[in-house]
Order: C-alpha cells, then structure tokens, then sequence
C-alpha cells in the first residue's frame, strides 16, 4: 500500500509538505505542490479520509440531500448533481448523495459528523430538513428556496422564465395557455417550491388575458403527460397552448395529445420549462423548451457552501437565473390564425 512518506520520496520533499497539500492546512509553492500531486497520481496514492478527518477535524464531505432518490430522477436533476459534484471535487471536496425521506435519516446525517454541510435539493416552501440543518448548525445551501428568502440559496428564476414562455406564446397568437405542472404526495402549501413559484409565474404572467386559469397537475410520467392530454381536450379545449413544468409528463402528453387527434404544434402549442434542451431534442417534433441552468446553479451552490465552510463568504447568496429559451418544433400560430 502505497504511503504519505512514498509520496515525500518520490517528490523529493519532507512527509509535514505532503501533508500540507493532502489537508490544504498550510500554503505551499506551486512547483512544490505540482511535484506533489505528479507523485500522488504517479503512485496512485488514496488519501486517507478518515486520518484526515481526525487531523483538521473536517471531512472535506459534502452531503446532497434529496427526497426523491427512491423515483427515478430526471435529466435536470442529474445535471444538478454532476454540475455541483464537479464543483466540489475543483474545490478539494467529495459529494455523496444522501437520501432524506424520513427524520431517522435525518438524525443519522447530523449525528454522524460524516459531512462538512449540506447541499438541498426540490426544496420545500417550509422545509423540515431546513429547520433541523439551522438548529444543528451544520452548514447547508439550498438548490430551491424556502418562504424564508434570508438564507442562502441559488434557483431558477422562474418568474422571469414563465413570463417569457407566455411572450412567446404570445407572438405567435395563443390567447389560452394553460399549465402543466408536477403532483406531489405534499399536502397544501409544503409542495416543492418550484412548482409553486412557477405556479404564480404563470398567474401573473397570463392575468392580462382576461381567462380564467387552467392550472393541472400530473405525475411526473408518461402516463401522467397522457392524462394531462385528456384534462386538457376534455376540460379546457379552448386552450390552444400549454406551458409544462413537468419534465417526466412531456413524451406522454405529445403521445396522448397526438391520440385525441390533436396535432402538435397545429393544434396544441407546448413549451417544456425547466427542462434540458437534450430531452426536448427527443422528442418528435422537437419541443420548444426553456432550458434549465443546472450546469451553472449546481457549481454555484457547491461553491456557495464550501464558501461558508472556508470562511471567505461575505453574504449569504441570493442568486437566480431564468431558464434559456431554445426554439424546436412544438410551438406554432394558433388553429383558429391558420384558417384566416
């Protein structure tokens, strides 16, 4: 088993330089530090996590904190995931998944002291798991963001995002937009926070319509985008477009859509939010979609907490940024425009 002091050798520094580097305890020159990490990767030297840990009192581990892991996760979610394990691992620091479902696992994590913070994801608008993380002072930063606006969080801005989906809409003519958004086994007023702020996008973003609204929520599957198709021709058959904040339902409700007879995008404009280009690449015909900055927000989150820990933030982070809008083929002039 290749050592620390194998390491030194090879370097031609003393095992306290090694050290210095493996734990980041103390500044070293570049061209030692190089000379170092070759050594490390010549040697293919496993730090030892745990003597490190004993030594500066920190892991150097991060926790991602997800309730859903048991559902299949989505292809955002796990650009969120990459983008802030890569930016953690930039930084020196390890990312693990942590399942939370239960307040036993919960207890577990805090309990531990396995990990230096925590990164939340699908973020609720009152959040237990935020509430147990500020009474244990473990530090934390959020992916989504609570009713409570003063603690440090990075998120869509999804105001921004609905209200230019509805524009789009808009220019081609549509009038009637309804939305789709995402069901949750969370009761009234605990859902995700995404799906209410997209929620309340959507109501100020079409109030000056003068329609009633058309708000359905659906699982997050094939089989829920098909039922999302049905409430949509049999309930509101006027709308003549549709925003979906749903990534899992948008193959179903094109296929669902296509067999009520409604063509996309002659009859049923849709524009798939918070979602990424690739997902709406496969899908014929090609969606129109607002594209989802989880490359960007996952660093920044990870960013955000490690800053924390290392003492160099001067404000908690209040960051958002809309999703881009990336045209494909799902959104075209109303039915009743074509026949003028």
């Amino acid at each position: 088993m290749v050592t620390m002091r194998d390491v030194a050798e090879r370097a031609n520094v003393s095992i306290a330089t090694v050290s210095f580097v493996i734990n980041g305890t103390k500044r070293v020159a570049p061209e030692t530090r190089a000379r170092i990490e070759a050594a490390i990767e010549e040697l293919d030297y496993r730090r030892n996590v745990v003597a490190r840990a004993l030594a500066s009192s920190r892991t150097r581990i991060l926790a991602l904190l997800h309730p859903d892991l048991e559902a299949r996760p989505n292809a955002t979610v796990i650009q969120f995931v990459m983008s802030a394990a890569h930016g953690a691992r930039e930084r020196g620091y390890d990312l693990v998944l942590w399942p939370v479902n239960d307040d036993e696992q919960m207890s577990h994590l805090l309990a531990g002291g396995l990990v230096d913070g925590a990164l939340l994801m699908e973020v609720q608008i009152r959040d237990s798991r935020v509430d147990r993380l500020v009474a244990s002072r473990v530090p934390f930063a959020l992916i989504g963001r609570t009713e409570n606006d003063d603690l440090p969080y990075v998120d869509i801005d999804f105001a921004t995002t609905i209200d230019e989906a509805v524009g789009h809409l808009r220019s081609f003519g549509h009038e009637r937009i309804a939305l789709v958004t995402q069901r949750t086994k969370a009761g009234p007023g605990d859902e995700p926070g995404r799906i209410m702020r997209a929620e309340a996008a959507y109501l100020d973003a079409t109030s000056a319509l003068g329609r009633p609204p058309a708000v359905i929520p659906v699982e997050g599957t094939s089989a829920g985008g098909r039922e999302a198709a049905r409430t949509l021709h049999d309930g509101f058959p006027d709308a003549t477009a549709v925003i979906l904040v749903n990534e899992g339902a948008s193959a179903g409700l094109v296929k669902g859509s296509r067999a009520l007879g409604r063509s996309i995008p002659d009859d049923l404009s849709i524009i798939s939010a918070s979602t990424t280009r690739e997902l709406g690449e496969m899908i014929e015909p090609s969606l129109t979609v607002m594209a989802a900055p989880a490359p960007q927000l996952g660093r920044l989150a990870a960013d955000a907490l490690i800053d924390q820990l290392e003492g160099v933030q001067e404000a908690p982070p209040h960051l958002l940024i809309p999703c881009t809008l990336v045209p494909g083929q799902s959104v075209g002039p109303p039915p009743q425009a074509r026949r003028h």
